[in-house]
């Protein structure tokens, strides 16, 4: 990698860092910055999965105690999130390149737009969480079962946005209260992830020297993430997040247009 190059993942793995801890989403500036610095699209996309994955575990620590209060929760989407999880990362790697680069920018779009609705989801007053998922139907259940298997599969293959759209999924199930919501996300979130990034790292799809810049811009991200939106307003900070992914994804397009 170039000089140039490193500087951008650094700068791309700080502003994800920063978007994570306030409200995930950061694979919407890591994946493309690693196809701009030269990496094939499956070989980005894998390697953002696996730098990405410390942050992941720092912003779950940080909800443990919604985690251990939603045991019931986490029973019942457990299997189909490593299940869905797997599948996704094994039919990333079996994606032809071409069509995955051709998929790319959908993704980043559909990714960004799921940021955008996210704005609306965060916005709901906590109410009283329901803490046990026991009082659901069979049939309900097996629905949420059905949805998260889905979830995981698209988080396998490509991540950016499953949180959002659990946030839903656990919204549609019931769960009202914001804070215990974003703990099991963040749970299912990590499974989801840490299921796809040993799959990867097996298959030896990560570039390990972008992937440690990645990790290091991060983490200091993460660190920094809560001050700075902060400082610059949550709003602000989002605004910016989505007009830096409706730039890439047009980007994107004018790339593959032009090959």
């Amino acid at each position: 990698m170039t000089p140039l190059q490193i500087l951008a993942l650094v700068a791309a793995s700080l502003g994800a860092g920063v978007m994570n801890a306030m409200a995930g989403g950061g694979t919407i500036l890591t994946f493309p910055t690693l196809l701009l610095a030269g990496l094939p699209s499956i070989a980005a996309n894998a390697t953002s999965t696996v730098a990405l994955l410390p942050g992941a575990l720092a912003s779950l620590y940080g909800y443990r105690d919604e985690v251990r209060q939603n045991p019931g929760w986490l029973r019942t989407l457990f299997l189909p999130s490593l299940i869905g999880g797997t599948l996704g990362s094994i039919l990333l790697l079996r994606t032809p390149e071409k069509v995955f680069a051709a998929l790319a920018p959908l993704l980043i779009l559909f990714a960004t737009v799921l940021f955008m609705v996210q704005g609306v989801l965060s916005r709901r007053s906590p109410q009283r969480a329901v803490d046990d998922p026991a009082h659901l139907s069979k049939g309900r259940l097996a629905a949420a079962s059905l949805l998260q298997f889905g979830v995981a599969i698209y988080g396998g293959y490509f991540g950016a946005g499953i949180g959002i759209l659990m946030l839903a999924l656990l919204g549609f199930l019931g769960m009202s209260n914001i804070h215990a919501a974003n703990g099991v996300k963040n749970f299912f979130g990590f499974c989801i992830n840490v299921v796809a990034a040993a799959y990867f790292i097996y298959k030896g799809a990560v570039v390990w020297p972008a992937a440690l810049v990645i990790v290091g811009g991060a983490t200091l991200g993460g660190y920094a993430g809560a001050r700075f939106a902060q400082r610059i307003g949550k709003q602000k900070a989002r605004a910016a997040v989505i007009v830096i992914g409706l730039a890439v994804t047009a980007i994107l397009f004018w790339q593959q247009a032009t090959k």
